[in-house]
């Protein structure tokens, strides 16, 4: 048995090493189970978490462990970078500002050093507003800056003298330049709004607080200039009309100031002619230039903005020129509006006659029409003004009218009112038909008038019943009518009283011509089918009773206004008949045409 018992120890001590090698080999590979499994469990979390919606959390991730309750969210306090770390950096961003200038004012260091050292420290600020993550940090720190900066500039130039308004202006516009510099990639718009707000307004303070403009007008151009470069560049900036009217200002003060005798400006230093005069023309450089690349070369929409600053500009540089500049200057701008008026109208007809957007045409057109009226009025001289207007009104409108534009018919229509008014038609016929008998008429109201009728008569050829077309043959034949209604009641009353003609002879000439006129354009107006000619002899009509009111019950004739009342009388009775007579003719025409179609 001890044999047995030896033998059995001996072939358990032979099997237990492949015992324990083959349970080693069955832990290792649960090992590896485990181990892979996990690896597969993080890789999902891991996916999960890169797909998941912002705000949303899984109930096992760690979100979900950490998140605090709803109800504590909104008392938690800001996480480094939030609202309360941005304002504690720059308060002592401030602070430094502070001690800089508790060390300026003290006595024991020079200043020109800790004053160059300030500036500085107020431009370093734009190197975070421009490297900063988020538009709020960029927004703080640049209004840092610029709260360092102002309020230093003005000290330094009103308060202690240390700067002149020219560097003023100078730091003004470098710290405008190095804004837009730094921020060109990253944070452009956040940094330019605050930088060119605050420089245009601070630059427009200072030339009132220094009376010395120039400088901070240059300044401003430069500001101006950096904001359309940068709108041309697909930078938008919502700032630049606030640039734009601090420009604006500055210049209408300027010319304000220095269009002044010189006893009332003793306090303004003396300024060269020519520099006075560069500044408007500069102005409208940069805002037509401007506008100009936009429309012609980006091929973009001109705005609302860019028109109104282009306009303003233009007005700035008229005043500015007629202002201060006695003498030719008149001359010179008109010159130089015809020739851009030239330009405009190649380009409206040319490049935006067909396009898409209407918009930029019309603005160009418009323009180029208040450009030549502009030119001709301060270019020519007063005997050849209606007549110069007179023949484009006639070329305009038979011009549009022969390739069927109506924008050249309202121009021509717009010449020939300038026309009339140059000519002093308009107030002429408004004393032959309401107030004191005028004197003989000049031959440039007789030239007017023929043009009147002309451009009326090429207009009314046109069957087009838009509104727009109908406005422009009413208007045109009101001038005409009115026109030629003043010369006829002038002649009959130098042909049957003479030059001195009384009250009531005048009164019931009036009221006969009124009349006949009415009963005219009703019969050619149902006639022709012409709207607006019946439009005119209602007005005629509702013209003459108040005539009647206020002329001729008031002179105390009675024969001559029971005269006036008849003509008015038969007006009011014969009128309804002419329409209804005339409008069932055509009505049968319209009827018969059909019927005489299908035969």
């Amino acid at each position: 048995m001890m044999d047995d018992h030896l033998s059995d120890r001996k072939r358990e001590m032979q099997i237990t090493p492949n015992t324990q090698a083959a349970g080693q080999q069955e832990t290792l590979a649960a090992g590896l189970e485990r181990l892979t499994i996990s690896v597969r469990l993080l890789e999902e979390r891991v996916s999960a978490l890169e797909q998941r919606q912002p705000g949303r959390t899984t109930s096992w991730g760690p979100a979900a462990l950490t998140a605090p309750p709803p109800g504590m969210a909104a008392l938690a306090m800001p996480r480094e970078g939030g609202v309360f770390s941005i304002l504690g950096k720059a308060m002592l961003g401030i602070a430094g500002a502070y001690m800089l200038r508790a060390l300026a004012e003290s006595t024991t260091l020079p200043r020109t050093p800790l004053v160059a050292l300030g500036l500085i420290y107020a431009f370093l600020w734009l190197v975070p507003a421009t490297r900063a993550r988020t538009r709020l940090p960029s927004l703080a720190w640049a209004a840092t800056s610029a709260i360092i900066l102002l309020p230093m500039l003005w000290e330094l130039t009103l308060r202690f003298t240390d700067l002149s308004s020219s560097l003023a202006a100078g730091v003004f516009a470098a710290w405008v330049v190095a804004a837009s510099a730094l921020a060109w990639k990253h944070h452009f718009a956040e940094v330019a709004w605050v930088t060119e707000a605050a420089a245009s307004v601070a630059s427009v303070a200072l030339a009132i607080s220094t009376r010395h403009f120039p400088p901070f007008l240059i300044a401003l151009l430069l500001i101006a200039t950096v904001g359309e470069v940068a709108a041309a560049r697909h930078r938008t900036l919502r700032v630049r009309p606030l640039v734009a009217a601090a420009a604006d200002f500055a210049i209408f003060a300027l010319i304000w100031i220095y269009s002044s005798p010189a006893a009332s400006r003793m306090e303004y230093p003396h300024v060269a002619a020519g520099l006075l005069l560069a500044f408007a023309p500069l102005l409208l450089l940069i805002s037509a230039g401007s506008a100009s690349t936009q429309t012609l070369i980006l091929g973009r929409r001109i705005s609302f903005f860019e028109t109104s600053q282009t306009l303003v500009a233009f007005l700035l540089t008229v005043w500015a020129m007629i202002a201060l500049w006695s003498g030719p200057g008149a001359r010179v701008v008109g010159l130089i509006c015809l020739a851009a008026a030239a330009a405009g109208y190649t380009i409206a007809f040319s490049g935006f006659d067909r396009a898409p957007s209407p918009r930029n045409f019309h603005v160009y057109a418009t323009g180029s029409l208040a450009l030549l009226l502009s030119g001709c009025w301060l270019g020519l001289a007063g005997t050849w003004l209606a007549p110069v207007l007179c023949s484009l009104a006639v070329a305009a409108t038979l011009s549009g009218v022969r390739t069927a534009r109506r924008t050249l018919q309202f121009h021509g229509l717009a010449c020939l009112f300038a026309a009339a008014f140059a000519s002093g038609l308009l107030a002429w016929a408004a004393r032959a038909l309401a107030w004191r008998f005028p004197e003989e008429p000049s031959l440039g109201l007789f030239i007017v008038s023929a043009s009147a009728i002309a451009c009326y008569s090429a207009v009314a050829r046109t069957s087009d019943a838009t509104w727009s077309a109908r406005a422009l043959r009413l208007l045109s034949a009101a001038l005409s009518l009115g026109a030629g209604a003043a010369l006829l009641v002038w002649g009959l009353v130098r042909v049957t009283v003479g030059s001195s003609p009384g009250a009531e002879h005048l009164a019931l000439l009036r009221t006969l011509t009124g009349c006949a006129l009415a009963l005219l354009l009703a019969w050619s107006g149902s006639r022709r089918h012409r709207r607006e000619l019946v439009w005119l002899a209602w007005t005629s009509v509702v013209c003459l009773a108040a005539k009647l009111l206020f002329e001729d019950l008031r002179h105390g004739h009675l024969a001559f206004t029971a005269a006036s009342i008849f003509a008015y009388a038969v007006t009011l009775l014969t009128m309804p008949r002419l329409l209804k007579v005339h409008q069932g003719t055509a009505h049968r025409g319209q009827a018969e045409r059909p019927s005489s179609a299908t035969k």
